[in-house]
């Protein structure tokens, strides 16, 4: 693999492979001990700064570790005065299912700590540090200094701030105010009747330890414990939040974790930490010439570990950085699955939460679909909880069915479909078999299986669906394309894996049947409508309607026809001003990608950039969402690597003035580990090595002749595959370097020199 350890200072050699024309082919050149740590070079140049306060959670720092999270920005109102640090917790929500899930079943908040000075905040000099996951600087009064130290825990959710002050400001202290805990969606939309916020927290004392216990009316508590330690000159708070129901037992846990916490100085307990997200971000590697996008990147790779993690609640539309806004849960009809797609490529499956969460509740996706269904299917409404549970009564299906005598129905059927293509590109990013047979199949057996309760043959012999709801477009279509795509998609998949695991499953008639009878996608003279009944005709933020084309890469233009089509249905999609969104964006330079159009997809994000994502890349329309910053990491993927269709693309879709280009230990379908250099313009060398040793075919990009030699710098064997692409036999644990003929480049992977300067995220100027 590579070799990357101290003694080569960090610069990273594809191990087994030579290094240079002069080399001999089984000796590589070891890279000089000087070298400086590529790693630690592009997360350096990509750390946030801040040079004035930020004012609301879109400016500011923020940490986490997928359970507890903070957010930092000035106090609304006192913003000289005092510095707030919020406490979020993913896990904490209420339990009054009565009420729904935006209600009754919300993310709850906690509350903040305020530092508060001495004196008068005068100026600032704050830097978010990528690396080490922590917020370093000094806070300015015209009393003194404060010096800042903050990190949220890796592994132990705790919230550490170290705080050394100058003589003038060694009275400053820190003050808890807990938040009314009751459903931020109650100061956006009317409570349903009889709702009401929870009882007032109260705070505590325990043997030096301050807790605020939050009684729940469904039974339990939530509990935000704290403790400042004096050493030195420094003083560190330690917080921690625990959240138990039906039972009264988060207090107990949450002073202990306080109390543990407090016995290590500031850097004793965050060395762990340090190392967790050393090794987090060593997984892979992207450089690119556009400063401004490259740091991005990484942040959102920060963003997405700082957010979520295999074990913690899938993410809710903001994180766990519960902000008020009207949408106080988990989004499953685009949110959840744009906010997990960059785990792939940036090999960080670790991060999956998705799979997890629809394995361990999967009883409850049961629940999910009307009483004479629930033998046999499964589904996901709109929200949920943590534990995937809506809690409005189960009607039409039970998908999106609205507030009775407020909203009109609107059965989003495809919900489930669509988060197990999430499932899916985990499994076919791993080839994992053991997720294809125990999550993947009988849980996508499933939500089909509810499709086919509903499908009828019509007049013209073909397979219909009744009228369903196409996220957000407003009105029920019959034949709605978000659901057939979804259906088709799920039915040969079904098919595949069945086959894969040497299943004979009874509903594979059926399958195949609906294969070849389900009725053609509808169209008009635009391209892709909403359904039979509904044309695509207003602004409209979401591509539901073109999920055939991406992200299931079921319509890929394979024909002028299919082509011409999918270039039709995107520009009338996007040519509608009005209602666009950032997402929006982040779909079309996909789109975009997947037709090998770079420059209109580096056009996309620009959009994006210049008018919707904010100082700290976070993101909002009528409050914090995160899925969209996270999605745009995944159109960056999708310009470097595509790998649908049993085919690695190498760079398939970058713009002209992505002439240099550095991608190390990508993730591909089929299991493959992509490292490749792209030097003026032109592929330089290729390398894949298999984990599983599935199928290899590969589109290298390279001109003229070519070598492929495997780990020992041996020729290997290849075919040619057609368009372009080679075909490799590459066993389990091999791997094969693509060259042009007799050349033999320097195998490093180094950070990319920029095209031009650009400004740092955060507020980096006075």
């Amino acid at each position: 693999m590579l070799a990357t350890g101290p003694a080569l200072g960090g610069a990273m050699l594809v191990g087994g492979l030579p290094a240079q024309a002069t080399a001999a082919p089984d000796t590589p050149r070891r890279p000089e001990p000087s070298a400086p740590d590529p790693w630690c070079t592009v997360l350096d140049d990509a750390d946030m700064v801040w040079r004035r306060m930020p004012k609301t959670w879109y400016e500011g720092p923020f940490l986490g570790n997928g359970f507890l999270g903070s957010g930092i920005y000035a106090e609304p109102g006192r913003e000289t005065k005092a510095v707030r640090f919020n406490v979020q917790h993913s896990e904490v929500q209420d339990h009054r299912p009565q009420f729904g899930s935006l209600f009754g079943l919300a993310r709850l908040p906690i509350g903040h700590f305020t530092l508060e000075p001495v004196g008068t905040i005068t100026g600032l000099d704050w830097r978010l540090r990528l690396r080490d996951a922590e917020l370093t600087g000094t806070l300015t009064t015209d009393r003194g200094t404060l010096r800042v130290r903050a990190h949220v825990h890796s592994s132990r959710a705790v919230l550490a701030v170290e705080v050394t002050a100058s003589a003038g400001e060694r009275g400053f202290r820190w003050v808890f105010h807990p938040a009314e805990a009751i459903s931020p969606r109650a100061a956006f939309k009317p409570a349903p009747a009889g709702y009401e916020g929870n009882p007032p927290a109260t705070v505590e004392r325990h043997d030096g330890v301050s807790a605020a216990v939050q009684p729940l009316l469904a039974g339990g508590q939530h509990v935000t414990a704290w403790r400042e330690q004096l050493r030195g000159g420094a003083r560190t708070l330690y917080v921690h939040v625990a959240h138990s129901h039906p039972k009264s037992t988060a207090r107990d846990r949450a002073v202990r974790a306080v109390r543990s916490a407090a016995r290590l100085p500031y850097d004793a307990f965050a060395a762990p930490h340090r190392a967790w997200w050393g090794a987090y971000y060593r997984k892979s590697f992207l450089s690119l010439p556009d400063a401004r996008m490259q740091r991005f990147y990484w942040i959102q790779l920060y963003k997405a570990a700082a957010a979520a993690r295999r074990d913690a609640p899938v993410m809710a539309t903001c994180g766990p950085w519960l902000e008020p806004t009207p949408w106080p849960n988990t989004w499953w009809n685009l949110n959840v699955q744009l906010e997990y797609w960059l785990i792939h490529g940036s090999d960080h499956l670790e991060l999956d939460a998705v799979t997890r969460a629809l394995s361990e509740f999967r009883d409850n996706l049961a629940k999910e679909v009307a009483a004479p269904y629930r033998a046999d299917s499964l589904g996901v409404p709109r929200t949920t909880d943590t534990r995937l549970v809506n809690g409005a009564s189960v009607t039409n299906g039970g998908y999106g069915v609205g507030i009775p005598g407020q909203d009109p129905p609107t059965p989003e059927v495809g919900n489930l479909t669509w988060a197990l293509h999430n499932v899916w590109l985990s499994y076919r990013h791993t080839m994992d078999t053991a997720l294809l047979r125990d999550t993947l199949f009988p849980l996508l057996r499933g939500a089909v299986s509810y499709y086919l309760h509903f499908l009828h043959p019509g007049p013209d012999g073909k397979l219909h669906l009744p009228a369903t709801f196409s996220p957000e477009y407003g009105g029920n279509s019959r034949d709605c394309n978000y659901d057939l795509m979804l259906l088709t998609w799920g039915c040969r998949t079904l098919l595949e894996a069945a086959e894969l695991l040497g299943v004979e499953d009874a509903l594979a008639p059926r399958w195949r049947e609906v294969l070849a009878r389900l009725v053609a996608y509808p169209t008009d003279g635009h391209g892709y409508m909403i359904g039979a009944d509904i044309p695509f005709a207003k602004s409209h933020r979401h591509y539901s309607h073109l999920l055939a084309v991406y992200p299931l890469y079921e319509v890929t233009g394979r024909t002028p026809a299919e082509r011409a089509l999918i270039e039709k249905s995107l520009a009338h999609w996007v040519g509608f001003e009005g209602a666009l969104q950032g997402y929006t964006f982040t779909g079309a330079a996909s789109i975009s990608a997947l037709l090998g159009k770079g420059e209109d997809a580096l056009k996309y994000l620009g959009e994006l950039m210049n008018r919707f994502i904010q100082a700290n890349t976070m993101y909002k329309e009528s409050g914090p969402v995160i899925e969209t910053p996270l999605s745009a990491a995944q159109s960056l993927h999708d310009m470097v690597c595509q790998s649908w269709g049993d085919v690695v693309r190498v760079f398939p879709a970058l713009p002209a003035a992505w002439a240099d280009l550095a991608v190390h230990g990508f993730r591909t379908q089929g299991a493959f580990l992509l490292s490749a250099v792209r030097e003026k313009g032109a592929t330089r060398w290729v390398r894949l090595v298999s984990e599983a040793g599935a199928p290899c075919v590969v589109r290298h990009g390279i001109a003229g002749p070519i070598e492929v030699r495997d780990g020992r710098g041996r020729p290997l064997r290849y075919e040619d595959a057609g368009d372009g692409a080679i075909r490799i036999a590459l066993g389990k644990g091999a791997s094969a370097l693509i060259t042009a003929r007799g050349d033999r480049p320097d195998l490093r992977i180094s950070p990319v020199e920029p095209n031009a300067a650009a400004p740092r995220w955060g507020l980096p100027t006075a």
